[in-house]
């Protein structure tokens, strides 16, 4: 049996990534799989943020955390969230960050900078970083990785690939997504 030390999983964070990605099961075939997913999906990414705009744009429970100024944006920021449309300057420069992370995860290695990249995709939706007005609920959170989820497996289940290729594929996309999954809530916790 191995000794994981409890602690350190919640101050050390590459020793927390280390032991999820064992626990997990991500091994390097899965990381190539990521990787060699890259070509297919990057001409998709537009499509994909699209997607995950319109549906949080649908409730005001998720549309409503897209008024305040997001960190780095140094724009106009929209009146209300009547007013706020998937046009405005402010949600194209989302959009813009939103199409980096999924373009990130499928062609930058997972070192110690992506881990740190992957566990900031976490702390940003919380005070603890950028905007101390933004703070999106855990519920909102998960919603929003569920969908996320759900379009990344529809968008590779489209490209067509052979059998084992596709099983590889979904199944390393699903044990990298529950790994950003713990990294986001992490920040959640009291």
């Amino acid at each position: 049996m191995k000794h994981i030390d409890e602690a350190k999983l919640e101050n050390d964070l590459l020793y927390r990534f280390q032991y999820l990605t064992e626990f997990i099961g991500v091994n390097e075939d899965d990381l190539q799989a990521i990787h060699s997913a890259a070509d297919a999906i990057a001409p998709l990414v537009p499509t994909l943020v699209d997607a995950v705009y319109d549906q949080l744009f649908k409730y005001d429970c998720t549309k409503r955390h897209f008024v305040p100024r997001q960190h780095g944006y140094e724009g106009e920021i929209p009146e209300s969230i009547e007013t706020l449309t998937l046009d405005h300057e402010m949600i194209q420069f989302r959009k813009q960050h939103l199409g980096r992370y999924l373009e990130a995860l499928v062609t930058r290695p997972y070192d110690e900078k992506m881990v740190q990249y992957l566990d900031m995709v976490g702390k940003i939706h919380t005070p603890k970083a950028g905007n101390k007005e933004l703070n999106v609920p855990l519920v909102q959170m998960n919603a929003l990785m569920g969908f996320v989820s759900n379009a990344l497996v529809s968008t590779l289940l489209g490209l067509n690939l052979d059998r084992e290729t596709e099983v590889k594929t979904l199944a390393a996309f699903n044990k990298l997504l529950w790994i950003q999954n713990d990294l986001i809530t992490r920040h959640y916790q009291a």
